[in-house]
């Protein structure tokens, strides 16, 4: 071999030497970097006549798409779980634990000790008002509750916008970055800090709808949902939601509340649909189906409460026509109303706090004056009416006889359980998605191997380095020489 075909052999081991040593230094930089793909060096033998060396066939960013693919479909299952989670674990707090004095039960052993102690001493006015204090506080429970539900839909519906909005915005951006990669690979460009920058963007995706990514030329991809949408592939779809001005229970997906489209198309935006399976298919499945089951079996146990004490009950002083101990803002409770009741009921005007006339607990609502305040019968009745197991009128509630009490501790418990049911399919959504993780991490940047393979590029450096020298000093010798 020639000096000089020595001298060009060191030389290209020398530049091999420096760029690896640069993707070492930027790989440990990088090794806590979401969406960083460890980068190696690709090298190949050169020969030209008798001279050798290396030569840079690129740089390859290491990733493994079955794993990334896995963990994009965990990490949208565990937004989804996470998302029904918070939802389940407000109305758990919202109606309370049995034992607490301002739960949803607590309100009603309330109610029902107040009449209690009522009747063992009707001529007590103190007592009386007593009654109307606590059946105040039971129909204002059930009214910030229904606040409650119809607060969390509409703070779904605004979710719904934001991740609408995210989506449009994340896949024009993964559409710019695959044209830049196509552009860049036909120039023979490195494309790693650009694929990295499309993993991120996918990584912001996956969260609110699972994904399909899809492999095409020239390093592009295209996007689809595992509901069969067609997100990205040469063009991004335009999603499209318009959010509602305002919530209430009589608004209904279809009346009041918009679905999704794609590209102009109105989709299924049930959990059947397209967008189904992650964040934003929770934020819509508490939106139309939880939220508005949670204020149906409300509205339910309202109706109970409303026909217990309305007309036919035990109260013989009211009429037909006339709203009972507990009316929908103020008027009669009509069968046909009860959708949003919860949000409405509330104790009779004739017998509310302050109006001196809580002694028509008593007597009757449709009493004129005030009769025998020895008497305790119509108290008594009303005790017996709360615990009384009745069939219920609304097909919200369990077809089966039940007393008033027994009636919101089976809400509670079915909220209870709900929680239970959605942190149990949460515990094991985050513990996939910890796996996978961890999976993918194992084929990422481990700085003691990033740190053995730069001593590795050092003794090589040296190496060359030591060649040329030799070289060097064989020049000079020759020169020397003539």
């Amino acid at each position: 071999m020639s000096l000089s075909g020595a001298l060009n052999n060191a030389l290209s081991g020398l530049t091999a030497n420096a760029r690896a040593a640069g993707l070492v230094s930027s790989n440990i930089a990088n090794a806590t970097t979401e969406g960083y793909g460890r980068r190696t060096l690709g090298l190949a033998p050169s020969a030209v006549g008798t001279t050798g060396g290396v030569r840079i066939t690129g740089v390859t960013r290491h990733s493994n798409p079955l794993v990334l693919g896995d963990r994009w479909l965990s990490d949208a299952a565990l937004g989804n779980s996470e998302t029904r989670l918070a939802f389940a674990r407000g109305m758990e707090t919202a109606i309370g634990q049995p034992g607490d004095a301002g739960s949803l039960p607590g309100r009603v052993t309330a109610f029902e000790n107040s009449l209690t102690l009522a009747a063992s001493n009707p001529a007590s006015q103190h007592r009386l008002d007593a009654v109307a204090a606590a059946a105040t506080d039971l129909a204002a429970t059930l009214n910030r509750l229904s606040n409650h539900v119809q607060q969390a839909r509409a703070d779904a519906d605004k979710a719904i916008a934001a991740q609408v909005g995210t989506l449009n915005e994340t896949l024009a951006r993964i559409d710019k970055l695959n044209a830049k990669i196509v552009a860049a690979s036909s120039r023979s460009d490195d494309t790693a800090a650009l694929m990295d920058d499309r993993q991120r963007a996918l990584d912001t995706l996956s969260e609110i709808v699972p994904l399909r990514v899809v492999a095409r030329d020239h390093g592009a991809i295209a996007v689809f949902s595992t509901g069969g949408a067609q997100l990205l592939d040469g063009s991004p779809a335009r999603i499209g939601f318009q959010p509602a001005s305002a919530i209430d229970a009589s608004t209904i997906l279809g009346a009041g509340l918009s679905g999704l489209t794609i590209n102009g198309m109105a989709v299924n935006s049930g959990p059947d649909g397209p967008f189904g399976g992650g964040a934003l298919g929770a934020q819509l499945h508490l939106r139309d189906i939880d939220g508005i089951a949670r204020q149906a079996e409300l509205d339910g146990l309202s109706r109970d409460l409303a026909e217990r004490f309305g007309p036919g009950g035990p109260d013989p002083t009211m009429t037909a026509t006339d709203p009972g101990l507990f009316t929908d803002a103020g008027t009669a409770f009509n069968a046909a109303n009860e959708p949003g009741l919860a949000g409405r009921i509330a104790l009779n005007t004739l017998v509310a706090p302050g109006t001196g006339q809580s002694w028509k607990l008593r007597d009757g609502l449709g009493a004129a004056t005030p009769g025998d305040a020895g008497q305790s019968q119509l108290l008594d009745a009303l005790g017996q009416r709360l615990t009384e197991p009745l069939p219920p009128g609304s097909t919200a509630l369990a077809a089966v006889s039940r007393g008033f009490a027994d009636r919101a501790a089976d809400l509670s418990a079915t909220v209870s359980g709900a929680r239970l049911r959605i942190e149990q399919t949460r515990g094991y959504d985050a513990a996939q998605n910890t796996a996978l993780r961890e999976i993918e991490l194992s084929d990422g940047v481990d700085t003691d191997a990033e740190l053995q393979t730069l001593m590795r590029i050092e003794q090589q450096y040296a190496a060359n380095a030591q060649v040329m020298s030799v070289v060097d000093d064989l020049m000079q010798r020759l020169l020397n020489a003539f």
